[in-house]
């Protein structure tokens, strides 16, 4: 845990955050600036800097990331309509925060 990145606060219960979801691995909770109905930020529990910092030993927390994807999506009730999942990569990407996070969108009505 890196002590000045708020996603490890988070991650690691530091916060009053209520989390949608959470594994040994990985943290979910709500966008606080959502860009969707459902906006869940999905964050490994090790501190890893953007996508670009992640190792050959990071691979099975990158599954862990996309497996909590989908139960994300099932636990908002977004996964029959459909959804987003991305990151958002450095800085020029639209990276706020350096921790490594999943983005998990959905929730628009059918019409549009």
């Amino acid at each position: 845990m890196k002590s000045d990145c708020i996603f490890c606060k988070i991650a690691s219960g530091g916060t009053a955050t209520k989390l949608v979801l959470e594994t040994q691995t990985v943290a979910a909770f709500h966008d606080i600036n959502p860009a969707a109905p459902v906006h869940i930020l999905i964050v490994p529990k090790k501190h890893i800097r953007s996508l670009n910092d992640v190792t050959e030993e990071d691979s099975a927390i990158l599954s862990d990331l996309l497996f909590a994807a989908k139960q994300v999506a099932e636990k908002t009730g977004i996964n029959e309509s459909g959804y987003q999942v991305f990151f958002n990569v450095e800085q020029g990407g639209g990276q706020l925060v350096f921790h490594l996070h999943m983005h998990v969108m959905g929730g628009w009505s059918k019409n549009g």
